[in-house]
């Protein structure tokens, strides 16, 4: 997920993959019969949350909580689901009136027929929350996104800007063509400098009080990113998280002092490589899916699921086609034609494929969590990764933001990588134009090789962001603290070859 223009688990003992984790094994049917009667208030409060009825689900927790007959884990689960409504509540925070007028910010003689007309048709989400119709803070933004009558209609032209390698770029070719030519999927590589910080508001935290900090960490991944190097950080003391950790992280402690931001940073090195791999659609077979493959083969809940409309959509795009290289172009073809949009914080979705499917737009993780259960659905095994994109930094040129995409795996040539909010870019060189299903540019740092994933060490407090780690992760004793308490950047600058 990318909140610059998108939105974009800290696994603790008693809290665990957050609530999110625990529900899943709530529904799934994991906890001990004993438990039935509190998982199922569990789904009920859950199933209210997502139908906008806050106060039907506060009473009920109310009353559960009351009852004295709650597991740790369900009294959790229902603690998460009180902290989701209320950052639903950040994030739809709009009246009709209000989105109205940003809305007629860019387009001063809008009239109310077409604002009703956009919203009639979806293009500005909403929600209605015990009878409150309340709009997504960045539906009248979105909506430029969505609509190219309402895009017409602009006063001037939006001010947004997208990676340079979202269109046909110098830099796909020279991939393209280096990987032909050395006969090796990994090429390009580059020496980049990363800074990333967090600034904690001041008095956030009562005076004294140690907040505790986690800013991602990239680990090695052969052939994609190597030679890793740290540099400093503020405060020097720091905590790197083992290599092996799928959300890596470089951790914190530093006391609030009255008054004052307190901030952290880590700077460091690494080797970015660019990745593409050449594929003959007649050699790909059927997976076998042994130990290995099979933690990305199946169902994930609550995220991966093969819902009755998902086997009816993939069925529709398919048309019967088999050969696994064949379906992964047409499934990525599908999912690439869904607008993108910025997006609601995804701990507050219940099932963020799904929700891509049904919301008429998606950012990249949801459009890369759809793809990745469209793809194992079909037999073809799919996995998460996620992290920054960047650019050299220079001129109009100079860019970076937050990104998810992901690997799906075809026999005989193993995983491979694929980013479809990238999607198909428009070339006449075919190899360029399929470029991102099979390739990755040397511009992204990977932070994530799966989602919703332990941290080392704990977090004790829910996460604000359960799915991914790119912003960072903030908490002090007395509770997490969410993204509207502290700021983030990421800074990075391609290193000019060794002797130059």
């Amino acid at each position: 997920m990318t909140s610059n223009s998108r939105s974009l688990c800290w696994h603790a003992g008693p809290a665990g993959a957050l609530a999110v984790t625990i529900v899943v094994a709530l529904i799934a049917g994991t906890v001990a019969a004993s438990s039935s009667t509190a998982a199922s208030v569990v789904a009920d409060v859950i199933a209210l949350v997502d139908a906008g009825q806050f106060e039907k689900a506060r009473s009920r927790i109310k009353e559960a909580a009351s009852s004295g007959s709650l597991a740790n884990a369900q009294r959790r689960a229902l603690e998460f689901e009180q902290e989701r409504m209320r950052r639903i509540l950040l994030d739809f925070r709009l009246t009709e009136e209000q989105a109205m007028s940003r809305v007629r910010e860019a387009i001063p003689d809008l009239r109310r027929e077409e604002f009703s007309a956009w919203d009639s048709a979806g293009l500005l989400e909403h929600q209605v929350i015990d009878g409150r119709k309340l709009y997504f803070a960045r539906a009248p933004s979105n909506l430029f996104r969505l609509s190219t009558a309402a895009l017409a209609r602009r006063a001037s032209p939006p001010s947004w800007v997208d990676s340079p390698l979202e269109s046909t770029h110098p830099h796909h070719l020279e991939v393209v063509e280096a990987a032909v030519k050395s006969g090796s999927s990994s090429v390009a590589p580059q020496r980049v400098r990363i800074t990333q910080s967090i600034t904690v508001n001041a008095d956030a935290v009562p005076a004294g009080q140690l907040i505790r900090t986690w800013i991602p960490y990239p680990r090695a991944i052969p052939g994609q990113q190597e030679g890793i190097q740290f540099v400093s950080s503020e405060p020097r003391r720091h905590w790197i998280a083992p290599e092996t950790t799928r959300q890596r992280t470089v951790f914190f402690v530093k006391p609030a002092v009255a008054g004052v931001p307190t901030e952290f940073s880590v700077t460091y090195a690494l080797t970015i490589f660019a990745r593409y791999q050449p594929i003959d659609p007649e050699k790909v077979v059927p997976a076998q899916v042994d130990a290995s493959l099979a933690p990305h083969a199946f169902e994930r809940a609550p995220h991966i699921v093969f819902t009755p409309q998902l086997r009816q959509f993939s069925a529709g795009v398919l048309h019967g086609e088999t050969n696994p290289y064949r379906v992964a172009q047409k499934l990525f073809a599908a999912v690439d034609r869904i607008p993108w949009a910025g997006a609601r914080e995804y701990s507050t979705i219940t099932n963020i494929s799904d929700y891509a499917l049904n919301a008429g737009h998606a950012d990249c993780g949801q459009q890369t969590l759809l793809l990745m259960t469209l793809l194992r659905l079909n037999g073809i095994p799919a996995r998460w990764q996620s992290g920054w994109i960047f650019s050299d930094g220079q001129g109009a040129d100079n860019y970076d933001n937050m990104h998810d995409w992901g690997w799906l795996y075809l026999a005989p040539y193993g995983w491979v990588p694929m980013d479809v909010t990238f999607g198909r870019l428009d070339s006449r060189d075919a190899r360029v134009a399929q470029f991102y299903l099979g390739g990755l540019d040397a511009f992204r740092i990977t932070f994530n090789d799966d989602y919703s994933q332990p941290f080392v060490p704990e977090k004790q407090h829910f996460r604000s962001e359960t799915v991914d780690l790119q912003r960072g992760e903030v908490e002090w004793r007395g509770g997490n603290l969410y993204f509207d308490q502290w700021d983030y950047e990421f800074r990075a600058q391609v290193l000019p070859p060794q002797g130059q």
